[in-house]
């Protein structure tokens, strides 16, 4: 992960500058990120996911709301912002990054042990929670228009009705078109199914406002159980892996280092 960084950093518009348009690429990267959530998501059986609901609810909400408030509560008294900026701003840093985490834990082969468990149940709830909160507080805090389509009761009805959408789907049609595709015998038609289903899913979860890769998760949780698992899991990887690599460097890319050698002390 660190090469990839610094891979970025040097590739990006602080150093050698060759790689010029980093917003779009970063946006194909992000596809890595939902890869990778997917992939998680199938290794999770739901009777798994539901034996661990008291570490994702416990742990979760303890280090969102401990991390938060502390943050926000420091960044308040020392820097004297407005306290709604300081709301964000502790909360936004009490969140982890899914994507390094995961990676970090599963290179270690470590996401199996129990605090790896534990890590795990606490970014899940951190992925709900954003997903919960960011329209919550734009819609409350910073914007006055209560119309807006990402606040209130129609924005939860979408949540809801897409993911029993999901539910539906992988069961009664998925799973009977993958035994129909499985018959063919043809590999390359199992990876086209495959990428179809990731990509669809994160194209629906972007047009009604939700979460890409709490969408690419819970559906790798709903094909959890299925016979195909292993054959999706084969077919994703390797996209998933070079996708990933370019995710890290994107991030790399976005370092201004100019900012860290004009105020080295901030």
């Amino acid at each position: 992960v660190l090469g990839y960084l610094v891979t970025g950093t040097i590739l990006g518009p602080s150093v050698l500058n060759i790689a010029h348009d980093t917003e779009q690429i970063a946006h194909l990267a992000e596809y890595g990120v939902i890869m990778l959530m997917f992939l998680i998501g199938l290794e999770l059986r739901p009777q798994r996911l539901w034996e661990l609901r008291q570490s994702i609810l416990l742990m979760g909400s303890l280090q969102m709301l401990i991390s938060g408030i502390v943050l926000t509560l420091a960044i308040w008294l020392v820097f004297s912002w407005q306290f709604n900026t300081s709301v964000v701003i502790g909360f936004a840093l009490a969140l982890s990054s899914t994507a390094f985490v995961l990676q970090l834990l599963r290179d270690r082969d470590q996401l199996a042990t129990s605090f790896g468990q534990q890590t795990f149940s606490i970014l899940l709830f951190q992925d709900v929670a954003a997903m919960a909160l960011i329209p919550v507080l734009a819609g409350n805090i910073f914007i006055e228009n209560q119309g807006s389509a990402h606040h209130g009761i129609a924005y939860f009805a979408a949540v809801i009705a897409s993911f029993s959408g999901l539910f539906l789907f992988s069961r009664y049609i998925l799973r009977p078109f993958f035994r129909f595709v499985a018959k063919s015998a043809a590999t390359e038609l199992l990876t086209a199914v495959a990428l179809f289903i990731v990509l669809g899913v994160a194209v629906l979860m972007e047009a009604i406002g939700l979460s890409t890769t709490l969408g690419a998760f819970l559906t790798g949780v709903l094909l959890a159980d299925s016979e195909f698992r292993h054959e999706l899991e084969a077919s994703i990887q390797p996209f998933k892996g070079l996708l990933l690599g370019l995710f890290f460097m994107t991030v790399g890319m976005g370092v201004s280092l100019h900012v860290i050698v004009e105020q080295p002390l901030l």
